[in-house]
């Protein structure tokens, strides 16, 4: 039986991602399950990952790119005793995931109950555990607490703010003014960083204290920003380096930031803290964590607390368009692959 999956040609553009036909299946092998993947995840990790900038994948192209997946157990290896056929399960493997069948070690799975939708259950692995980690495993944040969140109307953005709502915390968001609804919707104040400074922003809805957490996943310049908008006491966590992507800000320039990150800022006596957090990292270091986070919100979701920001759901045949849609920071919220599907009709 032949299958479908994307294979990443040459580091670059949306044009170096090619959909094959694969001949057969894989076999599980010994420890192993087989997986029909229903839904994919996509956001600018992906991208990042696609363009050869993306520092925890060490594999040359070809390969399969897909940060995460959602799917079923199809078949069984020998010594498999954790999982069944017909088991929904779900993985992060940072790449491998835009495909419709693969082979998974079963330690490595995390098991999802019945009945979830598949686009929102795979928002759950990358996009809502990432906005969980940072939100519950970093720094202790009781109700009320305020929070600043860049790129507040994608994929993470949308699950920090609507985890913050859950928590009791008070939302400031930067999104473009396309995006602003989106924001509300969850609860949130948007700051258009396009027509406003947001330093002035939140000096001026804070009275000049500043806020107790900046997410910010833009880059290195806006890090030194963010930092201003931090009170004393309060932190500011950095996930990724978004401007990179967009050829906004040079390499030397996150490296700089990043010192000052790491270090530099460390180093003064205001009382401000200053992280860098990677789910990838976290995980290799902390395993179960990561499946107990994943499972705690799988039952969220089945329980209807959580309603990701789902901007599409599209065929695996389409991933070059969405990715030229994350490059261009058209999506709201997050699009999603459906692996189940051969073609748009």
């Amino acid at each position: 039986m032949s299958f479908k999956q994307v294979l990443l040609g040459a580091f670059g553009g949306p044009e170096q991602l090619i959909v094959k036909t694969v001949a057969d299946l894989p076999s599980p092998g010994p420890g192993e399950v087989r997986v029909r993947v229903l839904t994919a995840g996509t956001g600018f990790t992906d991208t990042i990952i696609r363009q050869g900038q993306y520092t925890g994948v060490k594999e040359k192209p070809p390969f399969v790119p897909g940060y995460d997946w959602f799917g079923v157990v199809d078949a069984l290896g020998e010594d498999v005793t954790g999982f069944k056929v017909g088991d929904h399960v779900a993985d992060m493997p940072v790449i491998g995931g835009y495909t419709q069948y693969l082979c998974v070690p079963e330690e490595r799975l995390v098991p999802a109950p019945e009945g979830l939708d598949p686009a929102q259950a795979v928002a759950m692995i990358l996009s809502y555990t990432t906005a969980y980690q940072m939100l519950t495993r970093i720094r202790e944040l009781p109700p009320g607490s305020t929070c600043l969140v860049h790129a507040a109307g994608g994929a993470v953005g949308t699950a920090l703010l609507e985890l913050g709502r859950e928590m009791g915390l008070t939302m400031y968001g930067t999104a473009s003014e396309g995006k602003h609804e989106l924001v509300k919707r969850y609860g949130a104040t948007p700051i258009d960083y396009r027509s406003e400074d947001f330093v002035k922003r939140i000096d001026k809805e804070t009275g000049g204290a500043g806020v107790d957490v900046v997410f910010d996943t833009i880059g290195g310049r806006n890090w030194s920003r963010s930092y201003q908008c931090v009170k004393r006491g309060g932190i500011l966590i950095a996930f990724g380096a978004l401007q990179i992507t967009t050829g906004e800000e040079s390499v030397p320039s996150i490296l700089l930031g990043f010192f000052k990150l790491m270090a530099g800022w460390r180093l003064l006596p205001d009382g401000r803290k200053t992280t860098f957090y990677n789910i990838q990292t976290r995980r290799e270091k902390h395993p179960q964590e990561f499946k107990d986070d994943v499972s705690a919100l799988f039952q969220m979701l089945r329980e209807g607390k959580l309603q990701p920001a789902i901007a599409e759901v599209v065929p695996l045949d389409d991933v070059v368009e969405v990715h030229r849609r994350i490059d261009a920071a058209q999506i709201a919220g997050k699009v999603v692959l459906d692996c189940t599907l051969a073609r748009r009709v």
